[in-house]
This record gives structure tokens, sequence and C-alpha cells, in this order.
């Protein structure tokens, strides 16, 4: 076996391991879709499902006689924003108390919005949404510079021993969650200050560069992510600095070092996705070099909005059922559809008889 094939046998790898749940999870039947308002905004797995039947007033649990599937629906009654936010609150908090969840315990008074077709329908405690497969959107800045002896080298930060998630794990340069009340831009600006102390003057030459998805599952629950992403490159004098308390350390590493970091288990897992793009998109990964390059980059884009359609599935069977309504209503009764017993019938010459 090549080297070039061993390389390529880890990347695959690691793209798998990024997608965990979409390539195996939808197979074990222990999911159903989380309605709100009639549309799908999540999955929730059995375990979470054993402790939300003891909510009936806020979740109704059901199965659809049209898709012959469970699945789980916020009340509702519940009229508004606000008060659907306010009673799935109460819930979480009290599962919370309960420590029934280890990814309750990071609770973090940060929240996101459920959207369902750009609407926002509540808002949810950031550590909840992984019970719930709420899809999250996030924002990673890949901080480079071209080195005149090295090449591309790359920004990346370990984490802070003390986060709730991925404690001590390197990272890229700038991350962070798209909290309600800010923009996808915005939310770059702030996180490039906060984390990384990266003055105004070289965050406003940020470029915009697509962005990333991957269905993640772990003890904590269900990642489905879409993380925007943007390049920034960096003068050779620029060191960053943390200023939230976030990020222990930072490190600048050559793109073939910066690779090798990406496969150690030290490296965290829901942020490859967003490297291994970099390098792709910068030709450090091509698809001469690698031969399931394009089930890597698919890999790299998982459709998420193809997975959360339980609304139009109900309606697209709805509809079926409709049109054969509608057809068997058009359809004459017995006695007109065939008007072959009021015509004569004449002897064939093989013994049967036929009309005349």
């Amino acid at each position: 076996m090549s080297s070039t094939e061993v390389k390529l046998s880890r990347l695959l790898i690691l793209a798998q391991k990024f997608n965990n749940f979409y390539l195996t999870g939808f197979h074990k039947g222990d999911i159903r879709p989380f309605l709100v308002e009639g549309q799908q905004v999540g999955l929730i797995k059995s375990d979470v499902l054993k402790q939300l039947v003891k909510y009936p007033e806020v979740f109704c649990i059901r199965d659809c006689e049209q898709t012959k599937q469970g699945l789980v629906e916020l009340n509702p009654a519940f009229r508004d924003y606000n008060e659907r936010t306010e009673q799935l609150e109460k819930v979480l908090r009290n599962l919370r108390s309960e420590e029934l969840f280890p990814a309750l315990q990071g609770w973090r008074d940060e929240y996101f919005e459920v959207k369902s077709d750009h609407r926002a329908l509540l808002k949810m405690e950031r550590a909840a949404t992984p019970l719930f497969g709420v899809r999250k959107y996030g924002v990673d800045i890949n901080g480079y510079v071209r080195h005149p002896t090295q090449g591309l080298c790359i920004w990346l930060q370990q984490r802070s021993n003390t986060k709730e998630t991925w404690p001590g794990k390197w990272d890229n340069m700038v991350g962070g969650g798209l909290s309600v009340g800010f923009g996808i831009k915005e939310t770059a600006i702030k996180e490039a200050a906060e984390e990384a102390s990266i003055p105004s003057d070289l965050v406003k030459n940020l470029v915009s560069a697509g962005c990333v998805s991957f269905f993640f599952e772990s003890r904590q629950g269900l990642f489905p992510n879409t993380e925007y992403v943007f390049d920034l490159e960096l003068p050779l004098d620029f060191v960053p600095h943390n200023a939230d308390g976030e990020v222990q350390a930072f490190e600048l590493l050559p793109a073939k070092e910066c690779v090798e970091r990406v496969f150690t288990p030290d490296f965290k897992t829901t942020s490859a996705p967003v490297v291994i793009d970099f390098l792709i998109r910068h030709g450090h990964i091509t698809a001469d070099d690698v031969v399931d390059f394009t089930q890597i980059v698919e890999l790299l884009h998982v459709p998420l909005q193809s997975l959360y359609i339980y609304k139009t599935r109900l309606e697209q069977i709805q509809k079926q059922q409709k049109q054969q309504q509608q057809q068997q209503e058009k359809l004459p009764n017995d006695e007109s559809n065939c008007n072959c017993g009021s015509l004569p019938i004449k002897p064939l010459e093989n013994g049967h008889k036929k009309a005349a």
C-alpha cells in the first residue's frame, strides 16, 4: 500500500468519524422527529424520549398514521415564541437538576435559536440542543500566513482546560456558536476579538469561504452542525493572544504538520471538517493525491436540510392519498365499468364465447 493510500484511509476514516450519525445513526430506528408548529426542527433519541414522556403538558408523543412513524411535538397550544421558549425551559431546568444527561452539566445560559424556513420558533439553551438534535450554526476563522521558507502555515488554538466541551483539545484559531441576536459576520468579528485579540484593521480582511456541514454523535447527543467559514491571511509578525479565558495557547504550524495534528486524539473532532476544507481549497489535499477525494468532499457538505423534512414528507403522502381518492371517485361503478353484459354472445371456434 502506498503512502498516498495510507493518507487517504486516514482522511476518509476521519470524515466518517465526524459524520458517524449521518452514516449509521438513522439505521438504528430509535429516533423520532421533533416538531414545533408542525415543522420538523430536530431528532430525539429513545433515552431522551423516556424522560420527555413525564411532561405530557409540554410534549405530545404519538404515532403519525400517514407516515407510520413516531414523533414528538411541542404542545401546539403554546401560542408564540415566548411561551414555547418558557415551557421548554422549565423542562430543561428540571432535567438539569436531575443530572440525567451529561450535556446539561455544561449549561451556559447561552441560547441558540430554533428555526424552520428561516422563521424563529423558540430559543433553546445551547447545552440542551444535542438532546433534541436541533441544527446548530457556528462560525470558524482559518488564520494563516504565507511563510517565506515554510510555505502555508495555519494558526491553531488549544482550548482551555475549563471549557465545558472538548477541554484542552486543539482547535481552529477562532470559532464560536451563532447565538440569539448575533449575525454571522458579527459573530465572526466578536469571536476574533475575544478568542484571538485580532484588531479591527486585520479582521476587516475576513474572506467568506462558504460553509461545511456534518452530523456527529457523542455521549452528549446529536450534532447536526453547519459552520460558516472565513479565511483570514495574517501578517508574519502577528501573534494571537486570548482575551476571554477560553484559550490556553496558540501555535503556528506548517500545513503538513497541521494535517498530522488533526489526526491525533488531541484535536477537536468537530473542528476537523473546517481544517480539511481549508486544505482542499488551498490545494494541499487534491484529487490527484487522494483516491476517495469526492467521498471526503461530500462528507464535508452533508445535506442536513434534506434530513429534516417530516412536514414535506407528510404533505407528499397526503397529496398522494388525495390523488388516489380523486381517481377512485372518477371511476364508474362495477355495472357501468363494463358493457360486456349488454352484448350478445357468439360461440368461438375453440368453444369459448365472445361478444358480438
